[in-house]
Parts: structure tokens; sequence; C-alpha cells
């Protein structure tokens, strides 16, 4: 069937390729255009014409105005000829331009690609190291110790990277996100990345998507992507931002109007007279932050913003091209969305959101009487700026002048401070510019260019696990743990102005609009609205070569992975499926309540296990709420009657040959991308996990990996489940599109109680589910 797939597409190559020279030779103010796709893709050229050849296909078909991402999704199809295009029915076969990946998701990528054995990457690739520095000391020193602790990981990436064809991001060059924003992105790109903020990239007018590891493989393997076609909900943005109200406030109310589900299955689009008042890196924050509540992506349409940054990072080039296919990169005008809202960015007051979910929403003059109300604790402990999120230039430069005005009246801060900036580019300018200079002054440490504390990569020593306490950042996620690990830690979320506003007075009573705070010499006073220069007026300085770039020919390239190491593995392919119902299935966890990827596959310290499944599996579920008990990590072994952790009693299951499912509740798996949260369970032995509903991300990863994603016909039934029950799920022999699986629950007293499920999986995630992985299909094609 692969070879057949590969048959169509190469004719479906040569009938385009018709229509793209005739559209040639038609053309004479354009013409194609030799613009490479950055400065590290020489040989890989931007080809807007092939992109509208493929739209006029589509609109043939269509018949009807196009929205922005329905433009860019439709114009990377496959097959347009043939391909069915119904919003949230049909499933898309699309050809990304690019791959990214960091480098914890990357470790597991790279090996399922080893694991294909094709010798080379077929699309533009990359690897950025910024996952596996652990914040604590400062910047340098960090990195110093992130190198030498993770030499292992670095080494097989690097060689990996170069043997394979793929650009490698040394440790200390920056946040994936804020690096392809500065090198990668240009508008009209479709680039899926194995990180769920990938759609940072939405900044500047590309379709930017998190997946899986797998995901990235077939992409990687010159197969076509599968997505399922997203519904497009418009953002109209109205008015003008100014004052202390930034881009961060825009996704901070979008969250609090959608919540954290309402996204999902859907590209946010935003549109409107309002976009004209946000620079390209906030629009960037607005798209990074839309993975908080589900979607599938966001984007902005082409502007003169976009084009002003283009040139500002050395790609005027692709700046001028963009700008001659304005019809490509903007929404057609009578464009139909699924759902519309409007926001007046004159009146969008500053937010700060949480705590334990980012669409928790409280205006910045409410947020000190929500807390007191709550009994959440008001001091704050510690202020962090940057990340993926908000590390921008102009970010950079609000946040020192609103130190700078603390500084003059003789303040430093109250709360610990902490800067990330999110690039080498960015950490260099900062410097040169003197931007680092008043936030160190105020009493900031200012950490390596890396996610650090966003993603739990934080050696906190200042308060206690099981301690109350407060933080705020400018970060993304504020779920239970998320940034230290402390239950017991209330995350908020804000804009770094805010942020470092919060970290001058040390307490969410004060609000930085309307409240006074006293100078050294008593004397009262107020913060004045926080400006910043959207670019540097000098351009940017790179700063030190961190790029590693693939040689032409990799095959003489060694990798190696030791088999007695402790943090890589290679694969052993899963087991294909019995063919036959599931008979009598154990329940290892009925999950109570918010169940994120965090909750089943847990970052932080276990980050250094993620090129090796079977030692990053004793992380699975520990902090996911046993509804038996109410107690993380502690169920009951139906075997022996005793409790113990969660993945040990997976281990015994297993070793006995005794399948087990999982029952959840509402938005299983939101979240991060991470597919470990998928490769865990079937790792130890799941067979099926079985919800409310999905996050797109995990379910998609879960049937990448062979388990069964399966949902409640009626979530009623979801009371009727106990811990103890025996599950069959009867049906799989005549699995097809659309059916529905039966399940059976035999009680410990004898009764029983059958309802009905539902799955999504088409034609293909269905031979995926029978092979026992979508990995395991691809090498049945042998490709």
């Amino acid at each position: 069937m692969l070879l057949l797939q590969k048959f169509a597409r190469q004719s479906w190559k040569a009938a385009s390729f018709n229509i793209l020279a005739r559209r040639w030779i038609s053309s004479s103010s354009i013409g194609f255009q030799k613009v490479p796709m950055s400065k590290f893709d020489g040989n890989n050229f931007i080809n807007y014409d092939k992109l509208e050849a493929n739209l006029k296909v589509v609109r043939e078909k269509l018949n009807r105005p196009l929205t922005l991402s329905e433009k860019v999704l439709y114009s990377h199809l496959d097959n347009p000829l043939k391909q069915e295009i119904v919003r949230g029915e049909s499933y898309l076969k699309l050809r990304p331009d690019r791959v990214c990946m960091q480098d914890a998701t990357a470790q597991m990528a790279v090996l399922q690609f080893i694991s294909s054995g094709l010798p080379r990457v077929a699309v533009p690739s990359t690897v950025h190291c910024d996952h596996l520095i652990e914040a604590q000391l400062g910047g340098g020193k960090d990195l110093a110790t992130a190198k030498a602790t993770n030499e292992e990981v670095y080494h097989f990436l690097s060689s990996a990277s170069a043997k394979y064809g793929i650009g490698f991001w040394k440790p200390g060059s920056g946040i994936i996100h804020q690096i392809c924003l500065e090198n990668y992105v240009y508008p009209g790109l479709l680039i899926i990345g194995t990180d769920s903020h990938t759609p940072n990239g939405g900044g500047l007018g590309a379709v930017c998507v998190g997946v899986g590891g797998a995901d990235a493989v077939d992409v990687m393997a010159d197969l076509p992507w599968e997505l399922k076609c997203p519904k497009v909900i418009g953002v109209r943005l109205v008015g003008k931002l100014s004052g202390w109200t930034s881009a961060k406030d825009v996704i901070l109310k979008v969250a609090d109007i959608l919540t954290v589900a309402g996204g999902t299955g859907a590209i946010i689009e935003y549109h409107g007279p309002g976009i004209d008042s946000i620079s390209a890196t906030g629009m960037g924050t607005i798209c990074n932050m839309g993975a908080e509540i589900g979607a599938t992506t966001s984007l902005f349409p082409f502007n003169d913003r976009m084009l002003k940054y283009l040139k500002s990072t050395g790609r005027g080039d692709i700046g001028q091209l963009a700008a001659q296919h304005r019809q490509l990169l903007t929404p057609d005008e009578g464009a139909e969305y699924d759902k519309v809202i409007e926001i007046n960015l004159t009146q969008l007051e500053p937010h700060v959101n949480g705590p334990f979910t980012p669409d928790l929403a409280n205006p910045v003059d409410a947020i000190g009487r929500a807390a007191e109300e709550n009994g959440w604790p008001t001091d704050i402990k510690v202020a962090l700026i940057g990340s993926c999120t908000n590390s921008s230039y102009e970010d950079m430069s609000r946040a020192a002048s609103v130190a700078k005005q603390a500084l003059e009246k003789g303040l430093k801060a109250k709360s610990q401070f902490m800067v990330t900036p999110g690039s080498e580019q960015i950490r260099a300018t900062m410097a040169r510019d003197g931007l680092d200079k008043p936030l160190e002054a105020l009493g900031a440490t200012v950490l390596a260019n890396a996610c650090g504390p966003c993603i739990g990569q934080w050696n906190r020593q200042d308060s206690k696990k099981g301690e109350a306490n407060t933080i705020i950042s400018s970060y993304n996620r504020n779920f239970v743990g998320r940034n230290d690990g402390n239950p017991q830690t209330h995350a908020f979320v804000a804009s770094p102005e805010i942020v470092t506003a919060y970290a001058i007075a040390g307490t969410l009573k004060f609000n930085p609009l309307s409240d006074e705070l006293t100078s050294s010499s008593g004397e009262k006073f107020k913060l004045e609205c926080p400006y910043g220069d959207e670019l540097p007026a000098r351009g940017f300085d790179p700063g030190e070569d961190t790029y590693q770039s693939p040689p032409e020919d990799g095959s003489s390239v060694s990798v190696d992975v030791d088999a007695s190491s402790q943090r890589l593995q290679l694969l052993t392919p899963f087991k294909p499926w019995s063919g036959r119902d599931l008979e009598e299935a154990l329940v290892l966890i009925k999950i109570k309540g918010k169940c994120t990827t965090d909750h089943i596959s847990a970052a932080g310290q276990w980050l250094k296990y993620r090129g090796h499944l079977d030692n990053i599996s004793n992380n699975m579920f520990l902090s996911a709420v046993n509804e038996e008990n109410g107690e993380a990590n502690n169920v009951r072994n139906q075997l022996s009657g005793e409790f113990g952790s969660v993945p040990d009693t997976a281990r015994a299951y297993k070793a006995q040959g005794q399948p087990w499912v999982v029952f959840g509740e509402n938005n299983y798996g939101e979240g991060s991308s991470r597919e470990h949260a998928a490769l865990e369970p079937r790792h130890l032995g799941g067979a099926a996990i079985i919800v409310k509903s999905f996050a797109r991300i995990h379910e998609t990863n879960l049937k990448k990996q062979g388990m069964l994603p399966l949902t409640f016909d009626s979530p009623e039934d979801f009371t009727k489940v106990c811990p103890d029950d025996r599950v069959s799920l009867l049906g799989l022999i005549d699995l097809v599109p659309r059916s529905q699986v039966k399940c059976v629950l035999k009680h410990k007293d004898g009764s029983s109680d059958e309802f009905l499920l539902n799955h999504t999986m088409n034609e293909d995630q269905i031979t995926w589910f029978k092979a026992g992985s979508a990995l395991n299909r691809m090498s049945e094609g042998k490709l």
C-alpha cells in the first residue's frame, strides 16, 4: 500500500509540475524566485507558486472563500485533487516543509527514525538542545553542568544529526521556538515540531503544529503527515494595545473565554484591525499559548509587522517575496469561521491567570482580592520572566524599563527574580544594548538560554516540597507541580512587565496600574507604563555561533548506543494485535479529575531518561489521583490485593501477561506534546485508555503507539467503573472507522455493566493498531 501511495504521489508531483510550468510561463511580474527557506538551507527554496497551484485545485472543489489557515493547510496537501475536505471530519494528508525537535523529545524521535532504516531525512529538520539544562546558579555555570551531565545524550544527538542530515543547535543556543522564529519560520510555512508550543511560529503567519515524535518520523521518512481537518475559530481584534496591556494579555483573555479545552480540534485564527498594534513577536506570544486552550495551532495574517521582523532578522528577501504573495497569506474576504469571538484591545486589562490552570483569569485589579478570598499565599516567593512564550527583545526591554524605575527610587526586587533569555541572539543583543544591567541590578539571576523552570528544570532551594507558596512567571503553563515539582506551589502567569512589577512589590495585593510604592527615601510613587523597543535599533547581535550543519554525506558517521546505558536505549518493536477481543483486562487506575501529560509522564528530573523507555516508564502516572483512595501513585494490585506505586503495579501485571486499561475524565492528556505519555503505558502492558474526552496531540500519540484511545458514548458511564472490575472490549475484530466498541464491566460481586465506547481512528490508524504501532506499520512497508 505504501508503494502505491508513493506512485500516486509521484504522479501528482508530475501533474503539479505541469501546472506550475504553465503558471511560470504566463507570469511576467513574479516568476519563480529562488529564495532559500533559511540561511542554513541553501538548496531548499520557498515555492509560493506551488502552493498557489495546489490551492487553485482546492478552490475549484470547495467553491467558497477560504480562511488563512485553510489556505496554508490545503496548499500543502499531498494530493489536493483527491483529498476529501470537511472541517472536523476528514483526515488531511499533508506535506510539511520542515521538522523541528527539542532535545528531550528528539531522543525518542531519532531512535524511531533509526529503527526505520532510512539513510537520511527527506525534509529540512533540526534538533535544538534546550530542555536538559537545569536552572540553579546562573547561565554559565548551569550550562557547564548540563554539558557534563548530558554529554552522552548530546553526543548521540549530535552524531545522529550529522549522520541523517539534521541541523543541530548546541546547548546554549536557545529555546527551540525562539530559534525557529529567528531563523526558520516564514509566512505560509507548514512546520511540525515535537513540542506543544511549536505554534509560536504563527506570529509570522505560518501553520506550526506540535506533534509526537512518531509523526515527525513519518515526515522525515517522506510519508504524508495526517491531521484531522481542523475547524477554524476566528478571534477578531479591534482597538489598540497601550499602557500596561500587552500581547500576553490577549491570550490570557482568550484562555478565559475558551478554557483549556475550548480550542480542541480547531485552529485559532486572529484577524481584524487590532492586529496591526501587535508586534510580530507579540503575535508569537499569543500563538504560543494557544497550546493552553488545546488548539491545533494559531496564526496571524501577513502584515507589515512581520515584514519588519523578517528584515531585522536578516530575511528581508523572504519578506519581499511574501509581500508579493500577500493574497495567499491573508484570509479571503467573506471567509467563514466555525465560531467568532471579539476582543477590544483598547479596553483589555492586564491579567494574572492562575493558580494551577492557565484559564483561570484574574484582571490585575482583582488578583489580590481573589487571592485573599481563596486562601492563596499572597507573598510572592519567586518571579520569573522569559521562556519560549515571552523572551523577545521587546519583552526584555519593557521589563527593563520597569526595573529602571524601581532602581531610580532606590528599590530592589522583594521576590527572588529570574530572567531567561530565549536565545543566544537575544542574550547577546541584551548585553550589547545594556538591557541586562537594570534587571541584574534589580536582583535578577540571568539563567541559561534554555527552558529551565518553565518545564520543571529548576533545582529550587528556597522552598520545601509540600510548602504552600506563590510564584509568578511569564511562562505558559502553571499546572500543579509544573515548575518545581511542589504541588503546593501556586503558580500564576502574566506578562514580563507585570511580573517585574510584582517582583518589586513582592505581593499579589499590589496593583501596578494604580498602587503606590515607597522609595528608599520614603517617597511615594507610582510605576509609569512600561516602554520597550519592538526591535533593536542596531539590529541583532548573533552572539556565539552554536549551530552544527550536517555534512553532505553522513554515511560514514557512527551513531553508537551503549547497551548498558541508563540514558539511551534502542527500541524493540511492540507486539502486534492478537487478532482477538480484549477479555477481562484489569483496571490499573481510575483517574479522578485533571490528568495532563505531566500527570502521566512527569518532566523535571525525569527528562534525563527521555531516550531510555524502560527507565522513564518508572514515572508513569506518578501524580494522577486514584479515585479509589484519593491518593497519587498508590493503587491496589488486583492480583495480590496489596497497594503499591502505579509503575510497579503495571510491571507486575505485565510480568504475568495480564493486560490492563486506564479510565479518565475530560481533556485527558492536555498539556505537553510528549509522546512518552503514550509510549510508557504501551511499554508496560497497557491495552486501552478510556476517557470522557482526549486532548488532540495525546490521542494521536496513543494511536501511533498501537494503544486504543476510546471515549464513553455516554460520559455518565464513567461512574459505573469500579477499580477492581474486569474489563472486556468487544468488537475489535470488526473495528472500522466510526464503529463502536462494547465495554463489559464484570464487577467483583458478580454483577456486570455494558455500555458503548467510541473511537476516532481512520483506516490507516486502525492498521497501526493491528500492526502494533505506526512504526511497525512503516517497517512492514520496507521503506
